[in-house]
């Protein structure tokens, strides 16, 4: 929400869907059922996702496939065809920026192509902090885990496989770093600890439209090369990330990196209640 006395911000969201992903090819067409069992493609629900958040002016989704397009075309959404080089959603969002002059957003959205399970709410949250800090160029939202999910993102971590992103920050509430193994370091009297001090990054941002357009500028940093993570290379040129920490839905959030995520995510559209 708004903060009273200020002026709506003029928000677009933006969604960068690419066929050929490096752990999930195709993952943007793959099909996830719903609580009534219907299947639809992933980025299909990331949209309906995204057009329930309130206050913002346009959905659009951006991508280099023509395949995605006519899919996104078939359910309504409006399509931004994007070079093959973006090398990330960032760049994406960037280059469809630069393509739609109509689009006078000052707030863009990035709105990860496997969000789906993502509230409005938490979408809402990063929006309103910007709103609330002129000064501040980029915010996303963070939850804090409970037990079981901490353990579910040990064992995928012991499985060699990527069950999240986990963020640290100060109590500034602007990040320190974020990874795709668990941090902070927890000892094993810790890990027991209700819930235990460990934050799960959700992986959507909003921009202000200058810090949008300026990352396309800036060099990558080894450690986002490392990590696979966009948002690195904003800390490393010390452009701070503000992290909004939000309540967790009463579904589990869970990332789609591996085939296998479809199970825990389609357990929590039955749990949204989600066609």
């Amino acid at each position: 929400m708004t903060p009273p006395n200020v002026a709506p911000p003029n928000v677009a969201i933006i969604i960068p869907a690419r066929y050929q992903s490096t752990r999930y090819p195709g993952k943007p067409l793959a099909l996830v059922k719903g609580a009534a069992g219907l299947s639809k493609p992933l980025i299909q629900r990331s949209y309906e996702a995204a057009i329930k958040v309130q206050g913002v002016k346009s959905v659009h989704i951006a991508t280099d496939s023509e395949e995605i397009r006519a899919v996104a075309k078939d359910f309504g959404a409006d399509v931004i065809m994007t070079p093959p080089s973006c090398e990330n959603g960032t760049a994406r969002c960037a280059a469809a920026l630069l393509q739609r002059s109509d689009i006078s957003a000052d707030i863009i959205v990035n709105w990860q192509g496997d969000a789906l399970l993502t509230p409005p709410y938490f979408i809402e949250a990063i929006i309103a902090r910007l709103t609330m800090r002129p000064g501040a160029m980029i915010a996303t939202p963070a939850i804090r885990c409970n037990q079981e999910h901490y353990r579910k993102l040990i064992a995928e971590e012991r499985a060699g496989r990527v069950g999240g992103t986990s963020v640290v920050f100060g109590e500034n509430q602007q990040a320190l770093y974020f990874s795709k193994r668990l941090i902070p370091y927890l000892s094993a009297a810790r890990q027991e600890q209700d819930p235990p001090f460990a934050f799960l990054h959700i992986g959507v941002y909003a921009y202000r439209r200058e810090s949008l357009l300026r990352y396309v500028d800036l060099k990558p940093s080894i450690l986002e090369e490392y990590e696979g993570l966009e948002q690195l290379r904003f800390l490393h040129h010390h452009i701070p990330v503000d992290i909004a920490e939000v309540h967790p839905p009463e579904w589990e959030i869970w990332e789609l990196n591996n085939p296998s995520d479809i199970v825990p995510i389609e357990n929590a559209l039955k749990i949204m209640g989600a066609a």
